[in-house]
């Protein structure tokens, strides 16, 4: 009834992968992902430290910054001046923060990394609690 496929189909490689294209495993993939996102994490971070000292912000931007460097091979993630204060609202940066956090929890979620799902949970937590007083005060 059908006859059969003579030819190789076009998305079939021609002779293997094609060493010009990068290929990477989903891990790897998802590495790159949740890297990304807890380096704007930590920017966030950062920018929320110059605005206000917080000793639990620091230690946010430690392990934050250990991660990223986990994940990136030992390579240390770009940080922030903390000279160069920048004049941003602090509700609008705790919700960034909250929005990154939540993104890498995801991402470390289908990973299946524990220590930075815990991580992500724990900035997601404290930007909610930081957040919590303002948003119920100006309701």
């Amino acid at each position: 009834m059908y006859e059969p496929i003579r030819t190789k189909s076009v998305h079939s490689a021609v002779d293997g992968p094609n060493p010009d294209f990068p290929h990477r495993s989903r891990e790897e993939e998802l590495d790159i992902q949740l890297a990304g996102h807890l380096a704007a994490l930590l920017a966030v971070t950062d920018e929320l430290r110059a605005a206000q000292a917080s000793a639990d912000l620091d230690t946010a931007a430690e392990r934050l910054a250990e991660q990223v460097a986990r994940l990136r091979g030992g390579r240390t993630p770009v940080r922030a001046p903390m000279s160069g204060r920048r004049e941003a609202g602090a509700a609008a940066l705790h919700r960034r923060a909250h929005t990154l956090a939540g993104r890498a929890l995801v991402v470390a979620a289908s990973r299946a990394d524990t220590a930075a799902a815990i991580l992500a949970a724990e900035r997601m937590d404290a930007h909610t609690a930081a957040l919590e007083p303002r948003e119920l005060a100006s309701r």
